[in-house]
């Protein structure tokens, strides 16, 4: 079948391109560094500046490239995207101050956008029936990225430089946006011409505005405590190996990320993708609960797991839920949107966690986040409106 060949293509280009963007994340201090900071202080402000330039341009360019994508196809804004920051990570590798690779991070933000197109290029070409086992699947591609890039790109950092890794990640994204453009077919369709049909279908976004929100607090939930989970690790472990512990904390989510995200979402497909939502909304937010009375680093551990786990059924959940409410004319500017939300989750994850905790402590950053979670499973569970299915419209194969 296209869609299971498909699938397994984005799969392993997903793996690529995550894997590829992380693997400078470990050294990008040390490379500020390099680029001659040399205050401590300096170098951390800089480092949060250059990390989160790409968000702030990809939050607001996400909609657009959905928008485009919807008239001239995703699988060319695949291309654009991969390409696009496969260049700029190249030329990442040749700058000589902070402030150059400031502004290249802020271009990469623009062009960034692969993630989202593959999913919603998946999703345009899966049967509904098993739109929650496909993008569930499709998520385990970018959660091993994210896994396997940060350890690499330590010991490629060492092993070769930190500008040959820069070269190295813009020739993987160069080469994922090959693999698509090689073996990846897209089918396009053709709306068929209805009198203020564009207006009608930016109004029937609508009911997709819960979805964008649950993938914010999405977002949110896990990166919240992120930049300060390894604070946290340090106060309850004192053993040897601490850099070793601190790394499975970060890593734990991702590991259990990989077997939550097919089996809710292959579940979701049997018992609608709300219930899921719900289900992994509650969980995820009960899982905070042994993190923050931890007395000890198997408990944190624990808690983590469980967290991954449930976050794990929410993405795929979030974007069947966008392949089933947005009209198909407009399904990649939908996609975009969630894209974005995403990324100010992204956003606002950090900066609400490091605010509480430096207002409270470390603790009240689980709680905080714990009611949001909360909050907005009780927000879905009263919005039936997201079960009913209103994607359809009359559209044609474009030969």
């Amino acid at each position: 079948m296209q869609w299971k060949r498909t699938l397994v293509i984005l799969v392993f280009a997903n793996f690529i391109v995550v894997s590829g963007m992380s693997l400078i994340i470990p050294f990008l201090p040390l490379y500020i560094e390099q680029l001659g900071v040399h205050n401590m202080a300096t170098v951390e402000r800089w480092s949060g500046w250059v990390f989160s330039a790409q968000f702030v341009t990809s939050f607001l360019f996400q909609p657009l490239w959905g928008v485009i994508a919807d008239r001239h196809g995703r699988k060319i804004m695949l291309l654009r995207a991969g390409i696009g920051m496969g260049v700029m990570t190249i030329l990442m590798g040749l700058v000589g101050a902070p402030w150059e690779l400031l502004v290249l991070r802020l271009i990469n933000g623009i062009f960034s956008g692969f993630i989202s197109m593959a999913v919603s290029l998946q999703a345009s070409v899966t049967p509904d029936e098993h739109s929650g086992r496909a993008l569930g699947i499709l998520q385990t591609g970018t959660v091993a990225g994210n896994l396997i890039g940060p350890l690499a790109g330590g010991a490629l950092a060492e092993a070769i430089g930190y500008s040959h890794v820069f070269y190295l990640t813009g020739a993987l994204l160069i080469l994922a946006s090959l693999i698509v453009a090689v073996f990846v077919k897209e089918e396009r369709v053709r709306v068929a011409k209805v009198k203020d049909q564009r207006k009608v279908a930016w109004k029937s976004l609508v009911p997709l505005w819960p979805v964008f929100l649950a993938s914010v607090v999405t977002q949110l939930g896990m990166m919240s405590i992120e930049p300060i989970v390894t604070l946290y690790a340090k106060t309850l472990y004192t053993g040897p190996h601490l850099a070793l512990v601190a790394g499975f904390v970060v890593a734990i989510t991702g590991i259990a990320n990989m077997i939550g995200s097919p089996l809710l979402g292959r579940l979701g497909d049997n018992i609608g993708q709300r219930k899921i939502l719900m289900l992994a909304l509650v969980m995820a937010a009960m899982a905070y609960i042994p993190q923050a009375l931890a007395g000890g680093i198997t408990v944190l551990l624990v808690g983590r797991f469980f967290l991954g786990l449930f976050v794990g059924g929410m993405i795929p959940s979030l974007n069947v839920l966008v392949k089933k409410l947005a009209p198909k004319e407009i399904q990649a500017t939908a996609f975009g949107f969630n894209s974005s939300s995403l990324f100010l989750g992204n956003l606002l994850g950090p900066i609400l966690g490091s605010s509480v905790a430096a207002a409270f402590n470390i603790r009240a950053v689980f709680y905080v986040t714990m009611s949001i979670l909360l909050i907005n499973a009780v927000t879905i569970a009263f919005n039936k409106s997201l079960d009913r299915r209103q994607n359809t419209s009359a559209t044609a194969p474009v030969s």
